[in-house]
């Protein structure tokens, strides 16, 4: 078994085939396949069940994929090492991360992670949930994660680094009823037609909350990408209750936001593996420490 083949069953499981993971890795095909051949039979099991339209993982190669992925990371942590004695430092970090700390602290943080480390390429991966952000870390496909979650993460087995919490705001177009940076109870927001997020999200899980609590919102559309939502409140669909992380961005797009007098937080984190993680995911970690300590006071304490 060598790093190549490791490298290679890492690449057909993400591409979910061999001709995908032969294009992505300019490799001839056949040679992908003699290599996956070769480390079944050392490991003695298949690592894939062959399917019409490409394949999957079988039980073996499921629990193969996690070990494979930290094994290259720890080679590229050797590369990146020696390459940091001769003065060339450099490096990947691969992080997941949710729509809303995607947008802050994920700015401040990598700003900030930039300045100390330019030479470091920061690779994202969009996540939509806590328990989605806490599985690509788990199973070894991104070293962190950053999310946000309505209380504290439960995460078994991996580390969790608290950073900040957001507050609520109402977000609408101009010219109606929501007055940029005038606080407004949730009872305020009676009669507003609201865009959402799918249910099991936080965003989603505050405007339900009121709902049950007798605010008298209503639906005018539930979508499932972030990004739709700044666009649908532009063209005067509705309004949105989302994290403060988006305040800034709204007003410069030319929306009104206000903060929503309501008891609920986004719980922002960051997450990761313990032990063996990468120069890069060290140094990044050491950056979300020291913003947290700033936006935190129970960490400064």
């Amino acid at each position: 078994m060598d790093a190549r083949q490791l490298e290679y069953f890492v690449a057909i499981a993400e591409h979910g085939g061999f001709s995908r993971a032969a294009a992505a890795l300019h490799i001839a095909q056949p040679s992908l396949s003699q290599a996956i051949a070769n480390l079944e039979a050392e490991l003695g099991v298949p690592l894939f069940h062959r399917t019409g339209r490409g394949v999957t993982l079988s039980r073996a190669g499921r629990r193969l994929l996690g070990p494979s992925r930290q094994v290259l990371r720890d080679l590229a942590a050797v590369r990146d090492a020696s390459a940091a004695l001769t003065g060339l430092r450099q490096g990947t970090l691969d992080l997941a991360a949710m729509p809303s700390p995607g947008i802050e602290p994920f700015g401040a943080l990598v700003r900030r992670f930039a300045r100390r480390s330019p030479e470091v390429t920061i690779s994202a991966t969009a996540a939509f949930t806590p328990g989605e952000t806490v599985e690509l870390v788990r199973d070894g496909a991104c070293e962190l994660g950053l999310l946000g979650a309505a209380g504290r993460v439960a995460a078994p087995g991996l580390d969790v680094l608290d950073i900040e919490e957001q507050p609520f705001v109402v977000v609408a177009a101009p010219g109606g009823p929501v007055r940029d940076g005038v606080p407004v109870a949730a009872a305020g927001l009676a009669g507003l037609r609201l865009i959402v997020a799918g249910r099991g999200s936080t965003m989603r899980g505050v405007v339900d909350g009121m709902i049950a609590e007798g605010a008298d919102l209503r639906i005018a559309a539930e979508v499932g990408h972030r990004t739709s939502i700044l666009p649908l409140v532009l063209a005067g669909v509705g309004a949105a209750v989302l994290p403060d992380a988006w305040t800034a961005l709204a007003r410069r797009c030319g929306a009104v936001a206000a903060p929503v007098e309501h008891g609920a937080r986004l719980r922002v984190a960051l997450v990761s593996r313990r032990g063996h993680l990468t120069p890069a995911a060290r140094a990044f970690l050491g950056t979300a420490r020291r913003l947290a300590a700033e936006r935190l006071p129970e960490v400064r304490g």
